[in-house]
């Protein structure tokens, strides 16, 4: 990747940050070419980053969130410790943390601790709420999207269903790293740097705005997504041939021609019931079953290859295993490859933006716990012998460095 797509090189982050949100804001950052240092606790029962272990659901965490950093692992609740990662904060531009309020206060490493070290850094906290009446609760992605509305948005009426991806965590991550730079550029001209608050639960609220205001402009409830009545006349999933099941959308007169003539429907067309888009959204009780119908003589390659061809809206209905072999991706470069902190070669997901024709790419693979303590230490002035006394985790670089 040229220096082109890294537009913060030479800005260092350190982050103190675990699960998904914390360390999607790094991610960000990192990405966008900063050098982003990851502080993991160990020692006294503590064994940093506990998204490493993770199992299920929540496997892919570490791998994702975490590239294009470097990890520091050493004990933070000893003198030495402490007064290492000061050192390394002095050095710093922004400093990230997700812990529970009055965690980094206690550890003496809160915003209003740290200013006085370093007054241009620039301290981004991301949290389950702002701060207010809830500010004290714990947070999960899964308790503000049934609290937020998005979980009834997403489900069946009656039945609440949560999203399935971490968005508010990863949003909540991507709003920090916004703030983060919003927070760079007013440095520039003040010279001094500021707290930036991220929370889950106000990102759940914005992504619930459309439906606020949906009811604000009409004085009508939104509908969950399944139940509702969609804007457009087509606009649904539909099984055909051999069960196969693909998603299609017809959401214009034009397209609405367009799809009768591709298809044969003459007497569709001709039916003044469903002449206007809102005339076949008023019809779709009769309308989807027909449709349904006479589409299911066809393979979903063969609907796909007539919308595909005449400008039509159309998806495959895909796992997330599918977009490994997805021929656009591959294409196009939207995976790069990357290591396993177990040393295992994969592919990974990059940002969804390029910068002068590039996609912001893997320049360091996750790190092994602790994989970068003597460089970062001794850069900041630590011997050998101190490297290894403040190194409990010692470990060779595992090789993972993209170029």
């Amino acid at each position: 990747m040229s220096e082109q797509a890294q537009p913060y090189r030479g800005i260092r982050v350190v982050e103190f940050t675990h699960m998904v949100m914390g360390p999607t804001c790094g991610m960000v950052l990192g990405d966008l070419g900063a050098e982003v240092i990851k502080v993991e606790s160990v020692g006294q029962g503590r064994h940093g980053d506990t998204t490493r272990n993770l199992i299920g659901s929540g496997a892919g965490f570490f791998p994702l969130f975490n590239r294009n950093k470097k990890s520091l692992a050493i004990d933070l609740q000893t003198p030495e410790g402490h007064e290492a990662v000061l050192r390394l904060i002095a050095t710093a531009d922004i400093v990230c943390e997700n812990f529970k309020p009055g965690t980094m206060a206690k550890l003496g490493l809160d915003y209003a601790s740290l200013k006085t070290l370093n007054p241009r850094l620039i301290y981004v906290s991301l949290k389950g709420f702002l701060p207010g009446p809830y500010e004290h609760r714990t947070a999960l992605d899964e308790v503000v999207q049934m609290m937020g509305g998005l979980a009834y948005m997403t489900g069946r009426p009656g039945d609440p269903l949560r999203a399935g991806s971490s968005i508010n965590d990863i949003m909540g991550g991507m709003f920090g790293a916004m703030g983060a730079m919003a927070a760079l550029a007013a440095r520039e001209r003040t010279g001094l740097g500021q707290e930036v608050q991220s929370a889950l639960f106000e990102n759940n609220v914005f992504l619930m705005g459309q439906h606020m205001m949906q009811f604000a402009v009409t004085g009508k409830a939104a509908e969950p997504m399944p139940a509702r009545i969609s804007a457009w006349g087509i606009y649904d999933i539909f099984r055909v041939k051999d069960e196969e099941q693909i998603f299609l959308a017809v959401v214009s007169d034009m397209a609405w021609t367009t799809f009768c003539t591709v298809f044969g429907f003459a007497d569709l067309y001709a039916d003044p019931r469903v002449r206007t888009n809102n005339d076949r959204v008023r019809e779709r009780v009769w309308l989807i079953p027909a449709l349904r119908e006479r589409l299911a003589q066809y393979s979903a390659s063969e609907v796909a290859k007539r919308f595909g061809a005449n400008g039509l809206p159309f998806a495959p209905i895909k796992r997330p295993q599918d977009l490994f072999d997805d021929p656009h991706l591959l294409a196009t470069g939207g995976l790069a490859p990357m290591c396993l902190p177990d040393g295992r070669p994969t592919q990974t997901v990059l940002m969804p933006m390029t910068l002068d024709g590039e996609r912001p790419g893997v320049r360091l693979s996750p790190p092994q716990m602790g994989e970068h303590n003597s460089e970062i230490l001794g850069e900041l002035g630590y011997d050998d012998a101190q490297v290894a006394a403040l190194n409990p985790l010692a470990v060779e670089p595992s090789g993972g460095t993209q170029s």
